[in-house]
């Protein structure tokens, strides 16, 4: 009668595998760490920024922060102009993801005049349709309904700056062939209409 090889051994081997798989998965998981925060003027105060709006656009990340573009619809706090854009960085262990059309209420500092930086700590939430989806209701201990509430009833509606909407791509843009031309003929006439008057009234 032959005797069986003990398997115990391998399963161990296989124990200890699938806890050190579920170790480092659990330390991926936990990359992002936020601290809990509560909806409250205290907490309305860390911020310059906080509206409401929809994403028109989005600039990824290609080795430097991404940039979305927002039609703001409610201002509640700060000045800016009715469209708005949050830049943001992609390698933050909390990032999430900006898709056109998505609503959102974001909270975020200044990063200058025109923009603002995205605080992936801070309260901002993307407006989920279905409630029961809603990770977000979890995590701040309210619906994005309740949030939008509060803010308008503790900051109010605000003004928004003079529009002065600017597309991405229209940034920077180089004169075509015809009026480098024609900027350069302008420019050699006035030289030779000044070049004249001086000769004509200095002699």
């Amino acid at each position: 009668m032959g005797t069986s090889t003990p398997c115990l051994p391998d399963r161990q081997a296989l124990s200890v595998t699938l806890l050190l798989m579920f170790f480092f998965s659990t330390l991926t998981s936990y990359g992002c760490e936020c601290p809990l925060t509560q909806l409250g003027k205290a907490e309305c105060n860390k911020y310059d920024i906080i509206f409401r709006g929809k994403v028109d656009s989005v600039i990824t990340c290609k080795n430097k922060p991404g940039i979305a573009f927002f039609e703001v619809h409610d201002l509640y706090k700060g000045n800016l102009t009715k469209h708005f854009k949050v830049t943001f960085d992609c390698n933050d262990p909390c990032a999430s993801e900006f898709k056109v059309g998505e609503e959102w209420i974001i909270y975020s500092n200044y990063k200058q005049i025109d923009n603002a930086l995205m605080d992936w700590c801070s309260r901002s939430r993307r407006y989920i349709k279905n409630s029961k989806e809603d990770f977000y209701a979890v995590t701040y201990g309210n619906s994005y309904d309740d949030e939008v509430k509060f803010l308008l009833d503790s900051l109010g509606l605000h003004r928004f700056l003079k529009d002065n909407v600017v597309n991405p791509g229209q940034r920077n843009i180089l004169p075509t062939t015809n009026q480098t031309i024609l900027i350069l003929i302008c420019s050699i006439l006035c030289i030779l209409l000044f070049y004249y008057l001086f000769n004509k009234f200095f002699k």
